[in-house]
C-alpha cells in the first residue's frame, strides 16, 4: 500500500518510544522508504541504532552533525518525505510546533516540510487534557495537520484515561488514507457484508459460513479514498474498519429494512452480504429438547434485497453484486447481472482454492453490464476490492452520476 512512498518518522521523547520501533517495521513492510528523526529526549529511551537497523537508513538527530548534514540536510530531508508521522508526538513537540519554534533537528524539518504532517500525541493524561495542549492541539488541526487521536486506558505513570499512543495498526491504516488519492472524495457508498442468521429457537439457526472479510474489505477501501462509507454487517467477528459507520443486524428481514431505508441516498451499492434465502416459517419461543424423532423445520423465502434494489434503483446511481458459485459460474452470474438490473458483477468460484468464505484471498471474475469481463487471479481481497472501486469510478466517470 505505501510502495515508492517515503515516510519521514519524527520520534520525540516519552514512554510509548519503544511502539514507533514497531511502527518503523510496518511501513517497511507496507513497502514505505523510512527515515527516521529523533530528539535527543527521545535517544534516552531507546538508541538510534534500533532504528537504522529497522528502517536501513542513517537516523536524523544533530542539527550540526556534518556527518548527517554531508549526507542528506534537513532541507533535503524535509523534501524528500512525502509524509512526516510524529509519534509519540510529546506535550512539548505540540507547544513547539503550534508556537513555529524550531531549535532542534525534528522541528527544523517540522517548518521545512510542505508534506502533510500526521501527528499522534502520547502523554500523561492531565497532560493531555491541560487546555494549553488542546489549543496546541486546535492549532496544529487549523495548520492542516492530520491528528490521530491517543487511546484510552492504563498509562505508565499508573493513571488511567487518555494519552496512550494509539495503535500502530491505526497509525498504519492513517498513513495509507492520506497518501491514497481521495478518488471517491464527496460519495456515498453503502457495502453489505457477512452472513446472515435465521433462528429456529433461541440457540439454533440457519446460516453460512461467511466471514464478512470481503465486504469489510470493499468498505476500508472506500474509506481511504474518501467516501462517506455506511458497512450493514450480519453476525462477524471483524472489527468495523476505521471512518466507517457500521449497522450491526442479524437476519435477513432486518438486512433488507437497514438497507432499504437508506438505499436511494447512495451513489453506489456494493451487495457481498451471503444473505440467507430462507428462514424458518416459526422460531420456537425456547430451546427445542433433542428426541429420537426425526425434526421438520418449514422454511420460507427471504425477500430479495438485491432484486428490490435493482428494480428501484435510482439515475445515475451504481449496483454490484455478488455471485458465489459451485458450478456454471460465468453463466450463473450474467443472469444474475441481467436479471437485477446490476452494473456489474463479481463472480467468485467457492470451490478455488484459497478463494471463497473465509479466506483472505479471492479469484474473482468482474462482469459489467456492458459484457466486458476480466478475470482476477489469486489475490488478497482488499486487492480484489480495490479493482472493484476502479471499475465503479470508472463508471462513474462515464456518466454514472
Amino acid at each position: 500500500m505505501l510502495k515508492g512512498k517515503s515516510i519521514l518518522l519524527g520520534i520525540s521523547g516519552g514512554i510509548a518510544v519503544y511502539k514507533a520501533a514497531e511502527l518503523v517495521r510496518l511501513f517497511v513492510k507496507e513497502g514505505a522508504s523510512v527515515h527516521v528523526v529523533m530528539t535527543a529526549n527521545a535517544q534516552r529511551f531507546v538508541t538510534p541504532l534500533t532504528f537504522q537497523a529497522l528502517s536501513n537508513n542513517v537516523v536524523g538527530r544533530d542539527l550540526f552533525s556534518m556527518q548527517s548534514e554531508s549526507r542528506i540536510s534537513h532541507i533535503q530531508m524535509a523534501r524528500l518525505a512525502d509524509l512526516v508521522v510524529l509519534a509519540p508526538a510529546t506535550a512539548n513537540l505540540l507547544a513547539k510546533m503550534a508556537a513555529g519554534i524550531a531549535d532542534d533537528y525534528l522541528t527544523t524539518i517540522l517548518l521545512a516540510t510542505t508534506a502533510p504532517v500526521m501527528v499522534c500525541p502520547a502523554m500523561n493524561v492531565k497532560m493531555w487534557e491541560h487546555p494549553v495542549t488542546q489549543r496546541n492541539l486546535r492549532t496544529l488541526a487549523e495548520l492542516g495537520h492530520r491528528i490521530v487521536p491517543p487511546g484510552v486506558g492504563a498509562l505508565a505513570c499508573q493513571e488511567e484515561g487518555a494519552g496512550r499512543l494509539a495503535d500502530t495498526a491505526d497509525i498504519l491504516e492513517s498513513a495509507i488514507r492520506v497518501l491514497t488519492p481521495p478518488t471517491l472524495a464527496g460519495r456515498s457508498i453503502l457495502v453489505s457484508a457477512g452472513p446472515t442468521r435465521e433462528h429456529f429457537d433461541p440457540v439454533r439457526f440457519l446460516s453460512n459460513p461467511s466471514s464478512g472479510k470481503m465486504g469489510y474489505a470493499l468498505a476500508k477501501i472506500a474509506a481511504r479514498r474518501s467516501a462517506r462509507v455506511c458497512l450493514v454487517s450480519g453476525p462477524s467477528a471483524l472489527p468495523a474498519p476505521a471512518g466507517v459507520e457500521r449497522i450491526c443486524v442479524t437476519t435477513a428481514l432486518q438486512m433488507g429494512e437497514a438497507i432499504l431505508e437508506i438505499s436511494s441516498k447512495q451513489d453506489a451499492i456494493v451487495m457481498t452480504a451471503a444473505v440467507s434465502d430462507y428462514r424458518p416459517a416459526q422460531r420456537a419461543a425456547r430451546k427445542i429438547k433433542k428426541s429420537p424423532e426425526a425434526l421438520s423445520v418449514l422454511l420460507e423465502p427471504n425477500p430479495d434485497i438485491l432484486g428490490s434494489l435493482g428494480a428501484a434503483k435510482p439515475p445515475g446511481q451504481v449496483l454490484v453484486g455478488f455471485a458465489a458459485e459451485t458450478e456454471n459460474l460465468a453463466q450463473n452470474a450474467r443472469d444474475k447481472l441481467m436479471r437485477k438490473n446490476l452494473d456489474l458483477i463479481v463472480a467468485n468460484d467457492l470451490t478455488g482454492e484459497g478463494a471463497g468464505f473465509g479466506s483472505d484471498t479471492n479469484e474473482v471474475t468482474i462482469i459489467e453490464r456492458g459484457g466486458e469481463e476480466s478475470a482476477l487471479f489469486l489475490m488478497t481481497k482488499e486487492e480484489v476490492a480495490s479493482h472493484i472501486w476502479d471499475r465503479v469510478e470508472r463508471l462513474f466517470a462515464g456518466g454514472k452520476n
